[in-house]
């Protein structure tokens, strides 16, 4: 009568039609010792799930905050940036608003539009540079995490 109603189970099972605790009932068959000869090849199997159940994942999964970190970071990076340029050309355009930022030489106006772009390009170059940075942070995690995984 057990053995009907184990068979009739496993066909169940596989039809994927069983309840919890009807698979429960096939796991404690299976774990036990007089398995009928015919059923023997499925003791692996519903070995494998007690034994799966059992187990716990005990590896760290780091989380993806990192990411936003990086992100925030340029962010305000760029905000400063913008903020110098903003600053450097209010500067300048405070200094020399009694002549409105006109020149009488052409001469003087090209030196003093390098000095402004010189100012304006050490600045930019900075960015730029905590951007390559985070490039080369972001380019060697990745080959990192997927060769890791691999």
């Amino acid at each position: 009568m057990e053995l009907d109603r184990i068979e009739n189970l496993l066909e169940k099972y596989f039809e994927g039609e069983t309840s919890i605790a009807e698979e429960k009932e096939l796991q404690d068959y299976f774990s036990s010792p007089n398995v009928a000869q015919h059923l023997e090849q499925y003791r692996p199997m519903f070995g494998y799930f007690s034994i799966a159940r059992e187990q716990q994942f005990e590896q760290h999964i780091p989380l993806k905050t990192k990411k936003r970190k990086v992100v925030a970071w340029l962010s305000v990076a760029a905000s400063v940036v913008v903020l110098v340029g903003v600053g450097t050309f209010a500067y300048f355009n405070q200094t020399q608003s009694q002549d409105l930022g006109t020149y009488d030489s052409p001469e003087e106006a090209f030196r003093e539009t390098q000095k402004a772009l010189a100012l304006l390009s050490d600045h930019v170059n900075t960015g730029v540079e905590s951007v390559q940075y985070i490039q080369t942070y972001e380019t060697t995690k990745d080959r990192v995490f997927v060769d890791h995984h691999e």
